[in-house]
């Protein structure tokens, strides 16, 4: 009697989140400015049973939301970076300096301006994939990954 064995896939994630792009995309989804992501559902539909490594949210300007910082660093250990002006550069940079540390980079965006990170990132062996609201993602960030 032959049994196929059972395998593993242990897959350690990143998940690096672009949040002026999702809550602009978010909120022309639903037509409401005050909409947020529930990360506690998203959170686990994402990792699929894989293990987080790190989860850094990145937002434009000043006013960032402490209880968003504290939720996120309180539940998976998240961060949030705040950046000058867009969050492509230092989304982009600290994707690379992960890069060898994990198996997998989920990006939360929908901006085309991350096609070549993806393949970068594609080159360097690390499966990316992308979470965003499907109409407001670039055609061409789609095809690109994984």
């Amino acid at each position: 009697m032959s049994t196929t064995p059972t395998v593993n896939i242990n897959q350690s994630v990143a998940i690096l989140v672009d949040g002026n792009n999702m809550e602009k995309s978010l909120h022309d989804l639903v037509k409401n400015t005050s909409a947020m992501l529930n990360f506690d559902t998203l959170i686990p539909k994402l990792l699929d049973n894989r293990s987080l490594n790190r989860l850094i949210y990145f937002r434009e300007g000043k006013n960032i939301s402490s209880k968003l910082a504290e939720r996120l660093h309180d539940n998976y250990h998240g961060s949030v970076v705040p950046c000058y002006k867009s969050a492509d550069i230092p989304l982009t940079i600290k994707a690379t300096q992960i890069a060898q540390k994990v198996d997998t980079i989920i990006i939360l965006s929908g901006d085309a301006d991350y096609v070549e990170l993806v393949r970068h990132l594609k080159s360097e062996g690390v499966r990316v994939e992308i979470a965003a609201v499907e109409r407001t993602t670039a055609r061409i960030l789609q095809e690109e990954a994984d």
